[in-house]
């Protein structure tokens, strides 16, 4: 299994993706405090200029400093410092004319913080390279609904993977004014690229601890080479075999590597020998050569003695298929690597949560919670408890946190419980459906020779995010996943009350 997750990571991050083709995807819930007040905040205005901690990567244009609008959102363009804002808008993203633009939209809508009810802070957290900067509206008002309807939300950038995320912590509606509409998403300078979180696009919505993550798959459009050092240094030794194999599985031996990017368009002072120490503190760029293509390769030392990611689990620990490299290690095929992830297996539950030590054992891999015996540890496995009913899918109440979902009253969570089964739909193997080519290509088929009819059927990926629901007759119909990237996905297929799930392969 380590292998296909490794090999999946490369061809990622070599396929070519723009760096506009960003993703949305579903996060455990988690909150920040910030001890820094955004000044100027009257209502419908942008604050003035906030210079981030770190350069931040935006839809391919790097920024160093922000606005925060009152109406809940970051805004790259600071020539609108102090200016006032937009607070009326009905069309859904992207749209080139849309009143924001090159934005996050951590939730958009028309608040008036200046009731004295609510707050906006920022705060900036962790050690370089991976420090948060954070901006948080709590309790902040809607314009219209005075003090009756409010919402808190919170915006996180990400320094080095240049993620974001957006937590909504509770998002009420004020049908009353602007028809309650609202938006979490993100949108670039034109306003022709953009993507809002599904459901979250222009409307009337609510939500309550609910998490998003908006990443470039392939973002590092070449190869990521981290290595793990016992220090503050920056530096250390790199394996180049590695590098070869990573380009070149089959003939690593054609692959060759230069220090500049001059060297490798001229094809002289080629690296020899095995391992390469690096000359730059931190990051490095080396450049490989193979079948006339330049590829970049970023070489970067990290300290392990740091948690980068806050899981619990020790940097050292994460370089799950221990070729030295952490950025090759992606349990979940989310894009992002787990030394930098906090939650490796894409369940929604917090690694820390599923890192989890027996009273008085010692905290060695032996002693890492299993709860289904499976040989893979919970913050690993997106089915603790061994159903076939990954835990995303156990959130029950359907309020995103799989955590309090207790259906029959014995204490321990459903996704830790495999005994437990819904009352008008369970998870029981149905024979007779199945599917079929896996891995598949073009087309993927559901085989039924029961005498259930196929209710619905819905397409996941491995983390979770519900790409296609069919229901009714067209359940049985080919579906065609010609454009999706390869990799691992779920199909859940509900017949007679039951639910059955299939995972397959894209190639």
């Amino acid at each position: 299994m380590k292998n296909i997750y490794t090999l999946f990571l490369f061809i990622s991050a070599i396929s070519g993706f723009s760096q506009a083709n960003y993703s949305a995807a579903p996060i455990p819930f988690q909150t920040f405090t910030g001890q820094l007040p955004v000044q100027g905040t009257s209502d419908d205005y942008n604050s003035s200029v906030i210079a981030l901690p770190f350069t931040f990567d935006f839809y391919g244009t790097n920024y160093d400093q922000i606005i925060v609008c009152t109406n809940g959102y970051i805004d790259f363009r600071t020539n609108l410092a102090s200016t006032i804002s937009p607070w009326s808008f009905s069309s859904t993203i992207p749209n080139v004319d849309f009143p924001v633009k090159n934005s996050i939209l951590g939730c958009y809508h028309d608040l008036n913080n200046t009731d004295g009810q609510g707050t906006i802070t920022y705060g900036i957290y962790g050690t370089a390279p991976y420090r948060k900067f954070v901006v948080i509206f709590h309790n902040n008002s809607h314009f219209g609904c005075n003090a009756t309807v409010k919402s808190s939300f919170q915006m996180i950038l990400h320094e080095t993977s240049n993620n974001i995320e957006v937590q909504l912590v509770d998002k009420q509606v004020c049908f009353t004014w602007n028809n309650g509409r609202a938006v979490t998403g993100l949108i670039d300078l034109s306003g022709a690229n953009a993507i809002a979180a599904p459901g979250r696009n222009t409307g009337s919505w609510s939500a309550y601890h609910e998490g998003w993550r908006f990443y470039r798959s392939g973002y590092f459009v070449n190869y990521n080479y981290v290595l793990c050092q016992g220090s503050t240094a920056g530096f250390g030794t790199f394996n180049l075999n590695l590098i070869k194999q990573a380009f070149s599985p089959a003939n690593p031996s054609g692959v060759t590597l230069y220090e500049t990017m001059a060297d490798a368009s001229t094809g002289v002072n080629a690296l020899a020998g095995a391992t390469y120490q690096n000359i730059t503190q931190n990051s490095q760029q080396l450049y490989a050569t193979f079948n006339g293509v330049i590829r970049m390769v970023n070489l970067s030392a990290v300290d392990c003695s740091i948690d980068v990611d806050n899981d619990t689990v020790a940097t050292s620990e994460e370089d799950e298929n221990a070729d030295g490299n952490l950025a090759n290690d992606d349990t979940d095929f989310d894009g992002i690597p787990n030394y930098l992830d906090n939650d490796d297996d894409g369940d929604l539950i917090l690694t820390n949560l599923e890192y989890v030590f027996a009273r008085g054992e010692s905290q060695s891999i032996q002693s890492i919670l299993d709860t289904d015996g499976d040989g893979i540890p919970n913050y690993l496995d997106n089915d603790d408890d061994g159903d076939g009913v990954l835990t995303f899918l156990e959130d029950y109440n359907g309020n995103g946190n799989p955590l309090d979902d207790d259906l029959n009253a014995n204490g321990t969570a459903d996704f830790l419980d495999p005994l437990v089964t819904l009352s008008t739909v369970s998870f029981e193997t149905l024979d007779g459906i199945s599917i079929y080519p896996n891995p598949a290509t073009t087309e993927l088929t559901i085989k039924n020779v029961t005498d259930f009819e196929v209710q619905s059927v819905r397409l996941y990926t491995v983390n979770g995010v519900l790409i296609q629901s069919i229901v009714g007759s067209k359940a049985l119909e080919p579906i065609s996943v010609t454009d999706l990237p390869s990799g691992i996905y779920f199909l859940t297929v509900e017949a007679n009350n039951h639910l059955q799930n299939f995972k397959f392969v894209k190639k």
